[in-house]
């Protein structure tokens, strides 16, 4: 069986739609979910749900963190401004694999515009499986920390 974690997930309205089907997905397999928005496609700004998520990561509330927009690239941006987030941006496999491999990634950024839903339902399932290597990514990850 493989690990449950508790994890808090929030998007703006471009990433709305995978949102409720990746919680979907998630609460199936056994997770704990918190959504924090948004809830639904209105037009909205991301920061507002996707600080919510990181800090509840950093302060240790929850394990992981999914954040969703267009491309992802603003959500990843805004989580990685919280001090003890490393939000990968991820469009694959591998560079989920990596994320969480190499880089201790406690925050995925997807973008609903730029991966299929069965894309993403597949990369947020390799992203919770992988195990952190550690070892040398130690070292670097402590690095990242310091400033």
């Amino acid at each position: 069986m493989s690990q449950k974690f508790s994890i808090a997930i929030g998007s703006d309205h471009a990433g709305f739609t995978y949102k409720g089907k990746i919680i979907e997905m998630l609460l199936a397999e056994g997770h704990t979910v918190k959504d924090m928005g948004t809830y639904s496609a209105e037009s909205c700004d991301y920061p507002d749900f996707i600080y919510p998520v990181a800090r509840a990561v950093a302060a240790g509330d929850y394990q992981r963190g999914i954040v969703l927009g267009g491309s992802g690239n603003g959500e990843a941006i805004t989580a990685n401004r919280v001090p003890g987030i490393r939000c990968g941006l991820c469009w694959n496999e591998q560079t989920a694999i990596w994320n969480r491999s190499h880089n201790d990634g406690n925050v995925l950024s997807l973008g609903e515009r730029t991966v299929s839903l069965e894309d993403a339902l597949y990369i947020v399932k390799v992203w919770l499986a992988t195990e952190f290597e550690g070892g040398r990514h130690i070292r670097r990850i402590e690095k990242i920390d310091q400033g």
